[in-house]
């Protein structure tokens, strides 16, 4: 039987493993290019843009989410009880109080962000706080400070940076063949390479995307596993995932830029049950995290 540990170490030995198989394609992409025109630059140009203009977002991602949202800030008058059980979770996890943020929806779900614990910010849905009881709040909160004292904003981010260049690349390499007419380049000479080169790009981003989907998943494991570890009770965050599965109320702010960031998907009547779909879902099926939960040993 799995443990709060050994699941833990499973979800971030496979999240390094993606990570690294992103800076296997950016190699591979990399060395393509600089054979097809023999100009290594271009890999050096790609990464520098890619890097620079996700930088932006990456140190402001609390407020973009917090906009694209329309979240307001938590009144602790109004919200006493969140706001304990957040600030007592805190205190067990070491870190800092997340600013809490309402979200007026009626489907329940919850979101962390911010680059940093320091800088972390925790949102909840009017409908989540009117569904679950203490219990089941504090295990979705003890989650979603997992994000935080997992860092996953950071790894959410870097990936974020890495499917940009992959992305940038490609996109370089289809302008420069198809409008550059591969001038000075050794694809000219040699079709094969051309032909080799193009399905490794095209597929390439692909690659990337699906990778980034499964990090994802990976970090919300981790999240409920360092939940559970948390507040020590596996059946609150079973309870409260049962109940937010039953509820059909769409999001009124879902959009893909931030989907991966919630609880559970915010795209209700969308989630695919076949193996294939499922690579292209943000979050794990609710039935298969709560499967995991109840294999947990808190022993």
């Amino acid at each position: 039987m799995a443990t709060l540990y050994t699941q833990a170490e499973s979800n971030i030995r496979k999240t390094y493993f993606y990570l690294l198989g992103f800076v296997l394609i950016i190699f591979g992409i990399g060395w393509t290019l600089s054979y097809v025109y023999n100009e290594v630059w271009l890999l050096y140009f790609a990464l520098i843009f890619s890097v620079v203009t996700s930088f932006y977002s990456y140190w402001n991602s609390d407020k973009i989410v917090i906009a694209l949202t329309k979240a307001k800030p938590a009144k602790k008058e109004e919200h006493l009880e969140l706001y304990r059980i957040t600030e007592n979770l805190a205190i067990s996890n070491g870190i800092p109080m997340p600013r809490l943020y309402i979200l007026d929806d009626p489907q329940p779900n919850a979101f962390a962000t911010g680059r940093n614990p320091a800088n972390g910010v925790i949102a909840v849905t009017t409908g989540l706080l009117e569904m679950l009881d203490r219990v089941e709040l504090e295990a979705v909160v003890a989650h979603e400070l997992g994000h935080i004292g997992n860092n996953d904003i950071l790894i959410t981010s870097v990936v974020v940076v890495l499917v940009g260049t992959i992305v940038f690349i490609a996109g370089f390499f289809f302008r420069m063949t198809f409008y550059g007419g591969m001038r000075g380049g050794r694809g000219r000479g040699n079709a094969l390479v051309l032909v080799g080169a193009l399905v490794f790009i095209v597929l390439s981003p692909i690659l990337a995307q699906l990778m980034k989907l499964a990090i994802s998943r990976k970090r919300e494991y981790l999240a409920d596993s360092t939940a559970v570890l948390t507040t020590r009770y596996p059946e609150g965050l079973i309870r409260a995932l049962e109940k937010i599965s039953g509820d059909q109320n769409q999001l009124k702010v879902a959009n893909d830029a931030t989907a991966h960031l919630f609880l559970v998907s915010p795209f209700r009547g969308k989630e695919q049950k076949s193996w294939f779909r499922k690579l292209f879902m943000t979050h794990p099926p609710i039935e298969e995290r709560i499967k995991k939960l109840r294999e947990i040993d808190i022993q």
